[in-house]
């Protein structure tokens, strides 16, 4: 959720109004999807307003009431961005978070596969709150040890911020990690057997890979950036691969992604 349509991030409150119809077709369209999906990942920055703004509760409100109309039986996944905690994160702003929309990292098993979330601001500036940073890189080291001893079919990680948006050795910038943090990052993850990351923070969709690791960047339900549309990314994995592909949201409200995934995956045979 962004609160602007086509990329004004001074003037965005004005488009909220937008970004509320935005946020509805898209929980329309994940509830008519057959079958139901395992579950829907909100990856990073969920409302517009950053911490100790204006209109930031009521714009947390407005969010959760498009929510509650998710079908019951789809569990939300939800990735902290740079408008949830801050370009910047404290301890005060990640706390803030947790209070509203759970924990900022954790790990959770659907299927035999291994899905991380993590808190990608930390890797992009924890100067105010280190121990913070510490404490999840602790933490992830002792996750992807539970991988390894129970082999499972794939990990999977959702984070905010891209490791890299085309090329792994690309130049640093807003929208990716600084070239040392991702190096270490995407080491650990070739190491560990994780499969792909998605992201967001883009607003364009985007992705590469770097030794057998896909980087899969997806634009927005709302502010586009580029020339995508307003949509989401569906994706199918089976034991033996990760299939996805983004859809407008007229497009999957129309016609779904049943067939369309079907093929995909024929294909890959």
């Amino acid at each position: 959720m962004k609160a602007w349509a086509i990329g004004d991030i001074n003037n965005g409150d004005d488009e909220w109004g937008e970004e509320i119809k935005l946020a509805e077709q898209a929980v329309q369209a994940i509830n008519k999807l057959n079958p139901k999906p395992k579950f829907f990942v909100l990856c990073g920055d969920l409302i517009h307003g950053m911490p100790g703004t204006q209109r930031r509760k009521d714009q947390e409100q407005d969010l959760k009431n498009v929510l509650k109309n998710t079908d019951q039986d789809i569990p939300l996944v939800f990735v902290s961005g740079n408008h949830d905690i801050g370009n910047t994160p404290t301890r005060e702003t990640i706390d803030n978070y947790c209070k509203n929309w759970g924990d900022d990292y954790f790990s959770f098993w659907v299927g035999g596969v291994f899905f991380l979330v993590l808190n990608s601001q930390l890797y992009f500036d924890s100067s105010k709150c280190p121990d913070l940073k510490q404490a999840q890189d602790v933490w992830l080291n002792e996750q992807l040890a539970v991988a390894e001893k129970h082999k499972c079919k794939h990990i999977i990680v959702f984070q905010h911020i891209p490791l890299f948006l085309r090329k792994p050795d690309e130049d640093h910038n807003y929208f990716n990690l600084e070239k040392s943090v991702r190096r270490e990052i995407m080491e650990k993850f070739h190491k560990a057997g994780i499969k792909a990351v998605f992201s967001g923070h883009y607003h364009r969709n985007a992705g590469g890979s770097y030794r057998g690791l896909e980087m899969v960047v997806s634009s927005a339900i709302g502010c586009q950036l580029g020339e995508d549309t307003h949509g989401l990314r569906v994706v199918v994995v089976t034991d033996e691969k990760i299939v996805h592909r983004y859809y407008s949201l007229n497009e999957l409200s129309s016609q779904g992604i049943e067939k369309e995934l079907l093929d995909m995956l024929a294909k890959q045979n």
